[in-house]
Parts: structure tokens; sequence; C-alpha cells
């Protein structure tokens, strides 16, 4: 446990204290900044309260005495629910602020986790509570220089399957055997497995109707053949079939043919410029010694394609974290969906994926990048960025 980082960033933050509370593993995040052993049983309300200054607290119920020991700190029992309420007030007895998971107007659904009712019981002793997103990114979502290397080696061998699924998909049609998206999926997923990669689900592949659709999935039974003509989008996300290994996600898109029409050239264009557009307004604030969170590149991003006239074609936020998870528990690059307003930290990966889905002319367009905060401040993108539509 990094207990000194985080009094550190308490004090920063004006903050008494950080309060951790569970009840049958309801609190991934606490599970994990805690480091609390896979299928350990719990089945009683815990809490452990981290001090801006001093020695941890841990509070269980006395039929399980023993959980937590892994963590420092002393230790209080209780075991009528009248006692848990009084040791609990004991414990942050002088404390006028602490964080918990939890987040105003559920404003930030990904750390508003603590129950209302608990939150009621801790204002109820006079001790205001405040979310601990800021926290939860710090010491959940960022990463080391090994572990960033690592998300760029993925890269790599991400961006090589890419190329090699254009490349199938134009020798299918040459050989006169048209691919179908199932079928290019699954020619990803043997490079996978040939490269060591795991995936839990996707890559997604679709092509012009099927690319309009966020999160479509294909299967032998719903995908088309891809012939010339087609525009093509390719989703792959997946990360190294190791622990700990970092996720790597990028979209890119094709078109199968030589004359790609103007109107489609167009519209990928401005899914571009809006993409860059959040890239740069990033490396700007960073340059200047800036903040930024999460809400503010949405904004960005969301406003190149609002301008251009395709505001009600983008459907989603504009990002996420990337870790261990595909999208993990830091700052999000959403004020559409929610309002993520969590700085976006050094030693942090997120994504930058607009999209533009025309439904009524069977179209539909998303570019993606990783983009890499080094723990030195340096703003980057992992891979090769996509300036035009890929030939095929």
């Amino acid at each position: 446990m990094q207990i000194e980082n985080i009094q550190k960033e308490l004090r920063k933050m004006g903050v008494d204290g950080w309060l951790f509370y569970d009840f049958h593993g309801r609190d991934h995040i606490a599970a994990r900044i805690l480091k609390i052993p896979s299928g350990h049983m719990a089945t009683r309300r815990w809490f452990y309260f981290i001090p801006s200054e001093g020695s941890p607290i841990k509070l269980n119920h006395k039929i399980e005495p023993n959980y937590l020991n892994h963590l420092p700190g002393e230790k209080e029992l209780y075991l009528p629910w009248q006692e848990l309420r009084s040791k609990l007030e004991t414990i942050l007895n002088g404390s006028k602020k602490i964080a918990m998971q939890y987040s105003p107007n559920n404003d930030i659904p990904y750390v508003s986790i603590v129950d209302a009712g608990t939150i009621e019981l801790i204002r109820g002793f006079g001790v205001n509570v405040v979310s601990s997103g800021n926290l939860v990114s710090l010491f959940e979502s960022h990463l080391t220089d090994k572990e960033i290397e690592d998300h760029r080696q993925c890269g790599y061998v991400m961006q090589s399957i890419k190329d090699n699924a254009f490349k199938y998909i134009r020798n299918r049609i040459d050989r006169g055997n048209p691919a179908t998206e199932y079928e290019v999926q699954q020619y990803m997923h043997q490079q996978f497995r040939d490269n060591d990669i795991f995936w839990d689900h996707g890559p997604i592949v679709g092509i012009n109707e099927h690319a309009g659709d966020p999160h479509f999935e294909p299967t032998p039974e719903n995908s088309h053949r891809i012939n010339e003509g087609d525009l093509v989008l390719i989703d792959l996300f997946a990360r190294f079939e190791k622990e700990g290994s970092i996720f790597y996600d990028v979209t890119w898109m094709g078109y199968v043919g030589n004359n790609v029409p103007d109107r489609v050239k167009e519209i990928f264009k401005i899914a571009t410029q809006a993409r860059d557009a959040g890239l740069n307004l990033v490396k700007e604030r960073y340059s200047n010694n800036e903040t930024i969170s999460g809400a503010e590149v949405d904004d960005a991003v969301r406003k190149v394609i609002v301008d251009a006239g395709y505001g009600e074609y983008y459907w989603h936020r504009t990002g996420h974290n990337i870790a261990t998870d595909c999208h993990g528990n830091g700052a999000h690059i959403d004020n559409l969906e929610t309002k993520d307003d969590r700085l976006l930290i050094k030693g942090t990966i997120f994504s930058i994926e607009p999209g533009i889905y025309i439904p009524e002319e069977k179209l539909g367009f998303r570019t993606e990048i990783d983009v890499i905060i080094t723990n030195s401040g340096e703003v980057e993108v992992a891979g090769e960025i996509q300036k035009e539509l890929v030939i095929i």
C-alpha cells in the first residue's frame, strides 16, 4: 500500500482522509487499490480509513476479524450495528472532509459506488463527503514507465494485425471469394493467438451500415461479404497474454476500391479533425503546465463535429481510460454520457475516438487513437495516426 503517497495527495487536496467501505464485494475499486486478495470471503461490512496524518484504522466485524490483515494500521472490531456506528464516528472524529467512492449527482457513475444510506450515515457525524474520483485516477489508473512501454509494444503488433486484415480483404476479393466481416474477424483472432495476444471480445469488423453501429458484433449469421465500393471499419482492442499487460485500442477505416466518393472522404476528414482537436488541446495544456479534464477534451472534439453539422450523428462519449482493463477506472473523455471532470494525469493512457453514424445513408465513421501522458508530462500517441482512408 502506498499509504504515504495517498496521505500526501490528501493533504494537497485539503481532505482529512479517504474512507474505504465495502459490503459483499461491491466496490471493485477498493479491492484493487487496497490489493485485497481474490477469493477472500467477506460477508460483513468493513471500513478502512486512511487519514491525511497518522496511522490508518480498520473496522471489522468480529466474525471476520482478520479481513484486511494485509493492510497496515490499527484494528477495531464491532458486533451490533450500534457499535459499528459508534466506532465509525469515533474513527472519523476530528475529520471535517473525507473522500469516498462517491460522485455528486452521480455525475461519474464509475466511482459512484458507496450507497446513499452510508453517505447519510457519515454526514450525520458532521463530516462532509467528497468524491475520491481524482484519487482513484492517481492510485488505480496510474501506469509505470514499464507498463506504458508494454502498451507501446502491444501497439506495434496490433497495428501490424490491422494492416494484415486490410490486405486479407483485398486478397479474398482478388481470388474471387470475398470475405465476410466475420471471416475477417476470425482471421484477426488467429493472428492474436499467434502473437500471444489476449482479447475478451471483438474485434469489430463492420462495413457500410454495420460501420454505423458502434458496438456491432459480426457473427456467421449477420455478416455481409466485403466487396468493391464498401466502407470498412476495424476496431481492435486487446493486450498481451500476461498479467499486468495494458490494453491497446484503435479504430481504422478503409475503402474497397480506388474511387472513394467525395462525401465519404469529407465526413471521414471531419472525424479526423475532431480527433486532432482533442489531442492538440491536451498537448497545449500540458505544454503550458495547465490542468485539463476528460470533459474538456470531449467538448473540444464534439464542437468540431457539431460545427460541421453532424452533432446529431455523434452518439457516444469521445473516449475512455485504458489500463489493464480496456475501459479503465481513470478519467474518461466524456461530457455527454457523464460529466467526467476528473483530471487527465501523468502516467495515464486514454482513447480519443469520435464517431459519425448516419443510418439513413448506411454509413458510419470512427477514428481512434491511444493518447499517452508520460510520467514526465509528455503527450504522445502510441502508433500511427490515420490521416486518410486506407485504400483496399
